[in-house]
């Protein structure tokens, strides 16, 4: 065989082997960032297939549910306290007591 021919398809070889690896790499990657995040895998008739979580990440989302809950909560309550506090300030008789109590505090001469 030619050395010219044999080097040729050595090389075709060579890059044959390194697309292949590129390929099967950039889908083992992807497939690992699927998981990670939570999308679905393709399975071998193309249903969608969800990883299954682990049952201590399934737990942190019920607490963080539930804690996403009561600060909604406690924020709804904290606006309401602010209304009601803006309601008492700009009201005519705060401001009158206010400007009375300003007063009481001027020094007497």
């Amino acid at each position: 065989m030619d050395p010219q021919v044999f080097n040729i398809v050595i090389s075709a070889i060579v890059g044959t082997v390194v697309v292949s690896s590129a390929g099967i790499a950039g889908w083992i990657h992807t497939t690992r960032l699927k998981i990670k995040n939570g999308y679905p895998l393709s399975g071998t008739w193309g249903q969608n297939q969800y990883p299954r979580a682990a049952t201590e990440e399934i737990e942190r989302i019920k607490l963080l549910s539930n804690e996403n809950a009561q600060l909604r909560a406690e924020l709804g309550s904290v606006k309401d306290r602010l209304a009601t506090v803006e309601r008492i300030v700009t009201d005519g008789g705060y401001a009158l007591t206010h400007q009375i109590e300003a007063l009481r505090e001027l020094p007497k001469n």
